[in-house]
């Protein structure tokens, strides 16, 4: 039996302890995971991309701000869904957090139902980002191994392009198209044209020389 709750992760950073020690009450006593750290700065030192995971903010902190932490987590790239709790004056402040892909903000004092079914919708949302990334992550290793040349025959494969038309591009004759293909459908386990299709589409395709 697994120690994480089934729920997820939950991340507060706010620098007011009463607001953590009240989330944290709040959300343990649903099953959620819960971490709290009083800055920012606390927070993107100790934070695991690796986690499915979602975070609540407070927009105003003493030194960094919730703004900043979402501009420092958009520059790592980093698919975490935020809310931001915002007091009443904030609320154009909030808006701008939501346009930079915020999934909400709530406003002091906030409802407790209110809080939780974002929770568990930032939650899912990470769910999905999770999965997209691992399958990503995945096809890329696969990819890797492919050469240059092989990484050029795929690109081909995929525009739908004839044997005949790939070797008058590439310069090379169609028996090493051919063999590039072999190498390819070996490399990636693909067993038709189509396997192709699902690894390459939507993936870059890196390269290694050979």
């Amino acid at each position: 039996m697994s120690l994480i709750p089934k729920k997820g992760n939950v991340y507060v950073v706010d620098d007011d302890e009463a607001v953590r020690d009240s989330l944290q009450w709040l959300l343990e006593g649903k099953d959620y995971r819960v971490k709290c750290y009083d800055s920012a700065e606390s927070f993107l030192s100790r934070y695991d991309p690796r986690e499915v995971a979602c975070l609540i903010a407070d927009i105003r902190m003493e030194g960094m701000s919730g703004l900043d932490l979402q501009d420092k987590l958009i520059e790592r790239k980093s698919p975490l869904p935020i809310v931001f709790i915002t007091g009443h004056g904030d609320v154009p402040m909030a808006v701008q957090t939501m346009k930079k892909g915020a999934v909400d903000f709530i406003e002091k004092p906030f409802k407790e139902e209110e809080l939780l079914s974002l929770v568990e919708r930032m939650l899912d949302q990470a769910r999905g980002a999770f999965a997209t990334q691992q399958e990503a992550a995945s096809r890329d290793a696969l990819l890797s191994r492919l050469t240059t040349r092989e990484a050029q025959v795929l690109e081909r494969i995929v525009a739908g392009r004839l044997n005949k038309q790939i070797a008058d591009d590439l310069g090379i004759s169609i028996k090493t198209v051919e063999a590039h293909r072999a190498n390819i459908m070996e490399k990636l386990n693909a067993n038709t044209v189509a396997d192709l299709l699902k690894i390459a589409l939507g993936a870059n395709t890196p390269a290694k020389a050979g």
